[in-house]
């Protein structure tokens, strides 16, 4: 059954723990279910688990479906089927158990599988795209659920034919080798070493990476350049063991972080000439002054003075 909330204070959902009230936020439990509501045409946004999102600490006046509770998946030997609401180290834990290899990435991944195939989420040289066999889509244009194939999703770095924010992933299907179980343990254990060592937990609201690495660079190598690690602003703090990472570490506030971002751009953009993009997605009010500065950094505008 769908649960509807009105007004519903959208941190509770966020790992940056940031954001304020929407104006109706849905919570399907099934495909079908979230099926019948795209269907309505009545939501605005369709997000996972809101590992990867900044909500505007003001008023959304959005209508938001959250797939987090459609979590079915199943194998049937190396094929996995699995919906858009699991999480990623659900299915690598799951892999492992039965020697499955090819998601050992995913073992510190808060993301669900719909974003994390938008995206084509990647790390320690595995991505989303290497197993994926096929998707259904629903198509928000026409209303119709289509299923596309590998070649048809035009994976790339962070992106997929999905990007365009036009389809919705409803579950997918992927077609994984088995491995050996010792081995497959040892790069989980090595992936979760270095999440901890290189990237912040939860213990501090975060969203994962704030910008996207530029082509043939880091963008926690330009950053850290630029000195700014441990810089602050109201309640937002960057990082002090990589550079490409903002903790709410005291009550932040989403202009907190945006004026953050905005001078995390701006200092690359004026050493090296680069304009870093970012890989955290922002929801709030076009009327509000945060908005002002994410449309400089997303749309590569002349910089204002501040």
């Amino acid at each position: 059954m769908v649960e509807f909330f009105e007004n519903y204070e959208i941190k509770k959902e966020s790992t940056f723990k940031i954001g304020g009230k929407v104006k109706k936020v849905a919570f399907p439990s099934s495909v079908d279910e979230l099926v019948q509501l795209l269907e309505t045409n009545e939501y605005d946004i369709v997000l996972g688990n809101c590992s990867n999102v900044l909500f505007s600490s003001e008023y959304i006046d959005k209508n938001i479906i959250i797939t987090k509770n459609i979590k079915d998946f199943s194998f049937n030997d190396n094929k996995l089927y699995v919906t858009c609401g699991v999480r990623g180290p659900v299915i690598s834990n799951e892999c492992k158990k039965r020697s499955i290899t090819g998601f050992e990435f995913l073992v510190g991944f808060p993301g669900s599988f719909g974003g994390m195939i938008c995206m084509n989420a990647s790390a320690h040289n595995q991505a989303i795209s290497d197993n994926f066999v096929s998707a259904r889509i629903f198509d928000l244009t026409t209303n119709e659920i289509i299923t596309v194939s590998k070649d048809e999703m035009c994976f790339d770095y962070r992106k997929s034919k999905l990007s365009n924010g036009k389809f919705i992933v409803l579950d997918a299907e992927f077609e994984l080798k088995k491995g050996d179980s010792n081995q497959i343990n040892e790069i989980m254990e090595r992936n979760v070493e270095f999440r901890k060592t290189r990237q912040p937990s939860l213990t501090y609201g975060n969203a994962g990476s704030v910008f996207k690495n530029p082509e043939n660079d880091s963008a926690g190598r330009l950053l850290d350049l630029c000195g700014l690690k441990g810089d602050k602003e109201g309640g937002a703090m960057i990082f002090e063991n990589h550079a490409n990472f903002i903790l709410n570490y005291n009550n932040a506030t989403s202009l907190d972080v945006i004026t953050l971002m905005y001078k995390m751009y701006l200092n690359v953009k004026e050493r090296y000439m680069i304009e870093l993009k970012p890989e955290i997605k922002y929801i709030g009010s076009e009327k509000t002054e945060e908005y002002k500065l994410w449309k400089i950094i997303t749309e590569n505008m002349t910089a204002i003075q501040k």
